[in-house]
């Protein structure tokens, strides 16, 4: 049982850890050399330049300027400079919405942990109840816990009146914030540039028809039912193949060009290379010989599958990315059931062009649900068969564990350094190590599943790591962490007894959970900030494989937020703390200070590294606060079945109250902001068109529209092939259609020319935009 002395050699190990990686980090982003990889926002910006390169030889790679590194913790504090509003132009909405949920972390649990050390601290710790229960293994920590209240002691009503005070604020706080964000959201649509997704929604499940090809019966369909709106549209083609071949040409041409340079700074030798598995084996060869001939079969592969899918219907997929002439007649097909079958001519806005997933737009509507049904189960077996380890990792992180699986280690791990280090440090490092590959499958199953966007697969893998963290980190620890430090207890008592053993023991796992907390979200940000991964391999990159500007720009990985593993990492935070608020308010500190280190820490991720992917405007706020309420219920609920093992069983009638009221709370919120974050509403919809109309009547819309959404792959200029021999590709299946007995009833609308001219602004033509 880990005691104040392990929870404090475990703070000062992490402490030291993320002290030391903080010190490498405001070290290594003064040095020259590093700028790239520290900054890399700015480049990608164009509004920042490699350091100057005048001087002594050194000075090029170290920053000879003593003074900088006196103020080597200056980042923390720049890391607020930046005002929010400026903050969404710079960075966009998701990642400032992404900052506010470590500000609403602070927001909730302040007030809080204020509130439980005033009262809930003194209540537990004014008694003696474990010191005189037997049979209960407990430590100096467990006595500031609800465990230390005697059974049936009226002092739990002070815990009963404490959880309404912190379900009402915290639902107070969630509300205020959906609406800010919500405002925020609308506010940035309204102001926001034209973007092609604006215009255009995805139409899936075209049903097949023999007179017409999959373009014709698209503009039939809404030349017909939308006549007055539609502009045109961009067929999905299956060009998943060509994709990889061109991937592939891309990574052999990496290699030859490494080579060649190597060649070129030691031109005595050609570089040779063996063709077997790794190059571990198999013939030798000329290097730069044996890539430019892979190189040039992949190109011929290339055009090869390129004529394919111009002439092969085949490769034409029952969809297509449909733009109209108004934002207002997009948003009323997208929102809209086009035809009596409900599963046909399926339509949804577009995402934007670098949000779309490409390779599962060639997937068939139906083998979607085959997919879905095979990865729920295997979601299944992944969650519950996951708990074996993690029930090791509890058995074994601990000391009367390791004792009885080895006990020739006995005299080693009795020594207090050692007994300290297992107890404090072990089980959240050992946790921590088994959770590192389950974000990537989650992302596999999701890919798997068929979701036609980044961000959908992000929020989808975001949502199981989620589930995951619940059943196995969260349930899974306490339950299988209970059973093995209480075992002895379990096996010498009566049946009777055991709810009550369990009903002490769940709050004394709030220690495991403390030593988690420091490994993931203190030493953990630590080395988030610290970037040693893309430090190593940018530089391996710079010394082997760059040629140009353009080759280092391509080698720095400023990545993203991640939304898909940070989320439910701060979500399963909101639950540790929800639980253990009335349970064990010491665990409180511990989750305040990941949430302030936290936003600091990403902040300046946001502001100076991070390039996100794509622009949601927000859209995956609901899932937040849908899983901060379900956090709430679920601490609400174990909160009436630890009451119940106390003897206190007349508390449930007024406890049954609170999860009613906060599912009250959730659909009230659902009904009045969601609506703004899954639709768009007409109205801002019509001011949009009504702004451009002004201040661009003679706008080529068509023209702007027409190649918003073809495969990237068709724009990608490498070797031989450019952007107009791609494109053309595409064109062909507008151009060249399959002969019809059907006619057009009109023709798509011809685009008008192009001009320029100022223009009132959208907070001239509609006021009301001008307010935060």
């Amino acid at each position: 049982m880990a005691t104040f002395g392990d929870i404090g050699l475990a703070a000062a190990i992490n402490i030291i850890t993320a002290l030391i990686f903080l010190i490498a980090f405001a070290i290594l982003r003064l040095q020259p050399f590093n700028d790239r990889v520290y900054f890399p926002k700015w480049y990608l910006k164009k509004l920042r330049e490699s350091p100057s390169r005048s001087g002594t030889f050194v000075s090029k790679f170290v920053n000879l300027d003593i003074k900088s590194y006196v103020k080597f913790l200056k980042w923390m504090p720049d890391a607020f400079q930046m005002p929010e509003l400026e903050l969404i132009d710079h960075a966009g909405l998701d990642s400032v919405v992404y900052l506010r949920i470590y500000l609403l972390g602070l927001k909730i649990f302040f007030p809080i942990m204020l509130l439980a050390w005033a009262i809930l601290v003194p209540v537990n710790v004014t008694n003696d109840t474990l010191e005189n229960t037997k049979g209960v293994t407990f430590s100096n920590i467990d006595k500031l816990s609800i465990s230390n209240i005697p059974l049936g002691s009226d002092r739990f009503w002070t815990h009963i009146v404490m959880a309404y005070a912190f379900t009402f604020w915290t639902c107070y706080v969630l509300k205020m914030e959906y609406e800010k964000i919500q405002d925020m959201r609308l506010h940035f649509l309204a102001s926001e540039k034209r973007r092609p997704d604006q215009f255009t929604v995805l139409v899936k499940n075209v049903p097949p028809d023999s007179d017409e090809s999959v373009s014709e019966l698209v503009e039939h369909f809404f030349l017909v039912n939308h006549p007055d709106h539609y502009l045109t549209h961009q067929v999905v083609c299956n060009a998943n193949k060509l994709a990889e071949l061109v991937e592939k040409r891309k990574k052999m041409r990496n290699w030859l060009d490494y080579y060649q340079i190597k060649y070129s700074r030691n031109q005595s030798k050609r570089p040779m290379k063996k063709t077997g598995f790794l190059g571990l084996w198999g013939a030798k060869v000329d290097s730069i010989d044996y890539y430019t001939s892979k190189i040039e079969k992949l190109s011929k592969e290339i055009a090869a599958e390129r004529e394919s899918v111009t002439n092969d219907p085949k490769a034409i997929m029952p969809a297509a990315f449909v733009s109209f002439k108004t934002r207002w007649a997009a948003a009323v097909c997208a929102q809209t059931q086009q035809c009596r079958n409900p599963v046909m001519w399926l339509t949804e806005w577009a995402a934007e062009p670098r949000d779309v997933y490409w390779p599962n737009l060639a997937v068939p509507y139906v083998q979607l649900t085959v997919n879905r049904l095979i990865v729920a189960v295997a979601f299944f077996f992944l969650t519950f068969f996951f708990m074996i380890p993690i029930a090791m990792v509890q058995s074994l992180a601990n000391i009367e564990g390791i004792e009885k699986a080895a006990p020739f280690l006995k005299p080693v791990i009795e020594a207090d350094f050692i007994k300290s280090f297992i107890q404090g440090f072990l089980p959240g490092i050992a946790l921590k190590i088994f959770l590192i590959l389950l974000p990537t499958i989650l992302m596999i199953m999701s890919k798997f599943e068929g979701w036609l966007s980044i961000s959908a697969l992000e929020r989808r893998s975001a949502s199981r790591f989620y589930m995951f963290n619940f059943v196995n980190v969260f349930l899974g620890s306490i339950v299988a962490g209970a059973a093995f430090e209480q075992l002895h207890t379990f096996i010498h008592q009566s049946a009777q007894d055991i709810p009550t053993t369990i009903g002490v023991a769940i709050p004394m796992k709030a220690t495991f959970f403390i030593t988690y907390i420091m490994v993931d979200g203190w030493a953990g940000l630590a080395g988030e900030i610290l970037r040693l991964k893309p430090l190593i391999f940018y530089h391996l990159k710079n010394t082997f494989l760059v040629k140009t500007e353009k080759d280092r720009e391509e080698a720095m990985d400023p990545g993203s937020l991640g939304f898909d593993t940070g989320e439910p990492q701060i979500q399963l935070y909101f639950l540790i703390g929800l639980v253990y608020a009335v349970v064990t308010p010491l665990l409180l500190p511990f989750i305040l200070i990941f949430f302030a280190f936290a936003f600091v820490v990403f902040r300046h991720q946001i502001i100076n590294v991070y390039n996100q992917e794509y622009e949601s405007a927000g859209a995956f706020w609901p899932d937040v606060h849908g899983r901060i309420i379900g956090a709430l219920v679920i601490s609400q609920l174990l909160f009436m079945g630890l009451l119940s093992t106390k003897e206190k069983a007349q508390s449930t009638p007024v406890l049954i109250v609170l999860p009613v009221l906060t599912i009250w709370f959730h659909r009230y919120c659902k009904g009045r902001y969601e609506p703004a974050f899954v639709k768009y509403p007409l109205q801002e919809a019509m001011m949009k068109d009504t702004l451009e109309r002004a201040r661009e009547p003679n706008l080529n819309l068509k023209g702007y529209l027409q190649n918003a959404y073809i495969h990237p792959v068709f724009k990608s200029c490498d070797d031989s092939d450019s952007d107009d021999d791609m494109i053309e590709v595409h064109e062909k299946w507008e151009q060249e259609l399959v002969p019809t007995k059907r006619q057009s009833r009109r023709n798509t609308p011809a685009p008008s020319k192009m001009s320029g001219g100022s223009s009132p602004s959208m907070h001239e033509v509609f006021p009301e935009y001008s307010k935060p």
